[in-house]
């Protein structure tokens, strides 16, 4: 694989398995030196070191729910301390909760948004001032078709995604003259053990090498051009 991302740096948060797991390793593969979280840290450790192991990359993990600020402090403060700088922030870590709004509770509430929309809010605002120190920066946020497009039972999923669509978009506008680009990428239904809970896994649906891929695409972007948004959907969906 082309090592174009040699001399990078990149955290991806969730990275242990699913969609994450597939951009950690293709970032790595391209030359990148990647550090990835989970909330378990000998998870965390363990991926990391077979990633390494099948990319020849420096990869770390550390454990980190991002959904607590001191949690995400501490996760950013490793990566200056094992990598030494960050170019590239790809938050991917996310969860879900599928209840009509009367069931729904507010813990499950707090626990979605905290994780899909606040720890987005928490990672960004750590990688900003490093991004400042190395002169620019890519901030890549793992949304959801979910995010433009509601379903019964999905309120706090629908929530999180479509205000992570909106941050982004802010975010973008705030940053660009810093030499900040961010992009959100909305995947429609993705073979991973997310989807399992909900509807199984089948041939029809994405890869998560396939995210991946398309992370490559638009941090192969030249300087002078931004991929904003990128819709993702099966070709050929389940009749």
């Amino acid at each position: 694989m082309d090592k174009f991302l040699t001399g990078r740096y990149a955290i991806v948060t969730g990275a242990t398995r699913g969609i994450g797991r597939a951009i950690a390793e293709t970032l790595a593969a391209s030359g990148a030196a990647v550090a990835i979280c989970s909330r378990k840290q000998e998870e965390a450790e363990s991926a990391a070191k077979e990633i390494a192991a099948s990319t020849g990359a420096k990869v770390v993990g550390a454990a980190a729910d991002v959904s607590n600020e001191k949690d995400v402090q501490r996760l950013f403060e490793f990566v200056d301390r094992e990598l030494g700088g960050l170019d590239i922030l790809v938050n991917n870590a996310g969860i879900g909760a599928w209840a009509p709004v009367a069931e729904l509770t507010i813990d499950d509430w707090r626990r979605v948004m905290g994780t899909n929309l606040d720890g987005v809010f928490y990672c960004c605002h750590e990688a900003l001032p490093r991004f400042r120190r190395r002169g620019s920066g890519f901030v890549i946020n793992i949304s959801s078709l979910a995010g433009k497009n509601p379903m019964a039972g999905g309120s706090a999923y629908n929530a999180s995604k479509f205000g992570l669509n909106g941050f982004s978009e802010a975010m973008m506008m705030d940053h660009r003259y810093d030499n900040v680009k961010v992009c959100y990428i909305m995947p429609g239904s993705v073979s991973t053990d997310f989807n399992i809970r909900r509807a199984g896994v089948s041939d029809w649906k994405i890869a998560p090498e396939d995210i991946a891929e398309i992370v490559l695409t638009v941090l192969r972007m030249p300087e002078r051009t931004l991929i904003s948004r990128v819709e993702v959907r099966p070709s050929k969906p389940k009749k």
